[in-house]
């Protein structure tokens, strides 16, 4: 079977006992064999991502090992990690101990205010500000992010991540409440046909008042196994990143020279704006990894994904929060970006 090609025979027939349950709905029992029927919310979904969606906590390594060792089967086919599975396909799963962590329990209060930062939505997409300080998704500690809380307030079934801003920035995070906008959304990020803009507060002011920054970056990791990024023109692993930058506004915090800069990522790698503002000498304030300097006093992230411009939508906004807008002189405030 070649890369990425459907898994298209037809399902297995199940007597009354191994009848297969929906692939919609969350497995109750994990010590025994499940069976999921494939919906038309998975349709053409990769394997691994499929199974990585219904047996959270299981590190992939370990769901990687479960499909080579054919404890995962596919219309009792063997099948690989990049095959895709189709509607009323029926995935076998061996019995599997999982490192569950407990249902998140949202207190009435935050999903109130989760649903109150809903700046748009229609039959496919929500799009959320994302207040600071909440990651998109739970893992590493966390017993819930932003796509967890939103599946447990609003009920529905299917909610997916369409993309990904760091638990510290906030503003616009899309949310797709269908498979098929998923795939449209997404293969407009991979054609770069959304463009995404981010406000931030940045130490010093440029010269120019747009430029663009094209330097390769490097992910890699410390020895604490925190994850980081750098510029890199050597590593053959590093990738070409590319961000425009338009400066509006110059003024001081704590008597130090700081910008209002509005950040356009024309690539989207992981920590991209904040590496990039660090590497020119600009580092955005209250960045605890690329700016472990800051005198600033500002005790947040000054990062804000601010506009979304997606083919086929009017322009989504989300207005700067007020912890960076009570930072900034009235005549800044004034002229900020429609």
């Amino acid at each position: 079977m070649t890369k990425d090609e459907p898994i298209h025979e037809a399902p297995a027939i199940f007597n009354s006992k191994t009848r297969p349950q929906s692939a919609d709905d969350e497995i109750s029992d994990f010590g025994k064999v499940n069976y999921l029927e494939v919906t038309r919310h998975q349709h053409d979904q990769r394997l691994d991502n499929f199974l990585l969606n219904r047996l959270k906590g299981l590190p992939k390594p370990h769901i990687y090992k479960m499909i080579r060792s054919d404890e995962i089967r596919v219309n009792n086919k063997r099948c690989k990690a990049h095959d895709r599975v189709q509607r009323e396909d029926v995935v076998r799963i061996a019995p599997v101990v999982l490192a569950t962590r407990e249902k998140p329990i949202i207190s009435t209060e935050f999903a109130k205010s989760l649903l109150a930062r809903v700046v748009y939505e229609d039959e496919g997409l929500i799009v959320l500000n994302k207040p600071s300080g909440i990651a998109v998704h739970g893992g590493s500690g966390l017993a819930f992010g932003v796509i967890e809380a939103m599946r447990e307030v609003t009920g529905k079934k299917y909610l997916e991540l369409v993309h990904r801003i760091d638990k510290d920035t906030s503003g616009l995070l899309m949310i797709s409440k269908k498979r098929s906008s998923l795939k449209v959304l997404q293969q407009h990020l991979v054609d770069k046909t959304i463009q995404k803009h981010y406000l931030c507060i940045a130490k010093g002011q440029p010269v120019l008042n747009e430029q663009r920054i094209d330097a390769p970056l490097l992910r890699y990791t410390l020895a604490s196994g925190e994850r980081r990024v750098k510029v890199d023109t050597q590593d053959p692993q590093t990738k070409e990143s590319q961000t425009d930058i338009v400066v509006h506004g110059r003024f001081t915090i704590a008597e130090q020279p700081v910008s209002l800069i509005e950040a356009k990522p024309l690539t989207g790698r992981t920590h991209q704006i904040r590496v990039h503002l660090a590497h020119i000498g600009h580092a955005i304030l209250g960045d605890d990894k690329y700016h472990v300097h800051d005198k600033s006093g500002v005790h947040r992230l000054c990062l804000h994904a601010w506009r979304l411009d997606i083919p086929g939508y009017e322009t989504i906004t989300a207005p700067l929060p007020d912890e960076m807008l009570d930072w900034m002189p009235e005549d800044i405030k004034a002229n900020l970006p429609k």
